[in-house]
């Protein structure tokens, strides 16, 4: 694997069907990430004894609202850019979906289906974070194969070559970089199965579902976005993409503090809660 990422130039198009259909590896690893988040929440849901058809039904609206709301998010970050060259905004094949987006987004779908179906939106989120996570974990490597989400430049075995067009302009100079890809991709594949294993026990030791705690749910989700947050927060800091800058901190950064603050304050609240009643 070292000498693979230190050897080997990757390349955007995966297939070539003709000379203007081309199947790229970005939506190659999304789809399959898609897929695999799918699976994962239709499993989780039997274990939770929720109805399947309507996760899955709900899954369906969660795809199209997390790529609209990931790719309005990156717009709206680097607005300028998009509105010097508007007909970018829906080229997604060459990168540019932001995952706070989609997070903002599928966060608003499931509360509002749960409102509609009557159902425990802590409870609802806690099925679909832990395949959300591996999804991402999978979708890295489309960022590998666009030669984007890399860091600093380095001398260690496994950093990776970027062609010179793609390379920041202050280091032209540099031929391999940190692939941060790789390192958030890891990251989110650990998250992700400890998020498998949480969900999975909670359904075991959960007796009576006609009494359910939400405390459990929250700490579902809340683990998975603060986890998330943390791996986010330490990898933006050797990063090289553009991105806003706040108080010295990178925008995804700010981002990321935020939810780490508010992840542990649901937390808090809802055991508070619990150990009260």
């Amino acid at each position: 694997m070292i000498n693979f990422l230190h050897t080997f130039e990757p390349r955007a198009v995966a297939l070539s069907i003709t000379d203007s259909i081309n199947i790229h590896w970005y939506g190659f690893f999304i789809v399959i990430g898609i897929v695999v988040a799918l699976l994962i929440s239709l499993r989780l849901a039997k274990k939770h004894t929720l109805n399947q058809d309507a996760i899955f039904d709900l899954s369906f609206w969660l795809i199209i609202g997390g790529l609209l709301g990931a790719r309005i998010y990156d717009v709206l970050l680097e607005l300028p850019f998009y509105l010097k060259t508007p007909l970018q905004i829906f080229q997604i094949w060459k990168g540019g979906l932001a995952i706070h987006g989609a997070i903002i987004a599928g966060l608003i779908i499931t509360y509002l289906c749960a409102r509609y179906k009557k159902i425990n939106f802590w409870k609802l989120a806690s099925i679909f974070v832990p395949g959300l996570a591996l999804a991402q974990a999978i979708g890295r490597w489309g960022n590998y194969f666009n030669q984007e989400i890399f860091g600093q430049p380095t001398n260690l075995p496994w950093g990776i070559p970027i062609e010179l067009a793609n390379r920041p302009i202050d280091y032209l100079n540099f031929q391999f970089f940190h692939p941060v890809f790789l390192y958030e991709s890891l990251g989110c594949l650990i998250l992700g199965f400890s998020l498998v294993f949480l969900s999975s026990y909670i359904a075991y030791i959960a007796k009576d579902t006609s009494n359910e705690n939400s405390y459990f749910y929250v700490l579902t989700v809340c683990s998975y976005l603060a986890g998330y947050s943390i791996i986010r927060f330490l990898l933006e800091f050797i990063r090289l993409d553009r991105t806003p800058l706040l108080l010295g901190l990178r925008w995804p950064q700010i981002i990321s503090l935020l939810i780490i603050i508010i992840s542990a304050l649901l937390i808090l609240i809802y055991r508070n809660h619990e150990n009260k009643n």
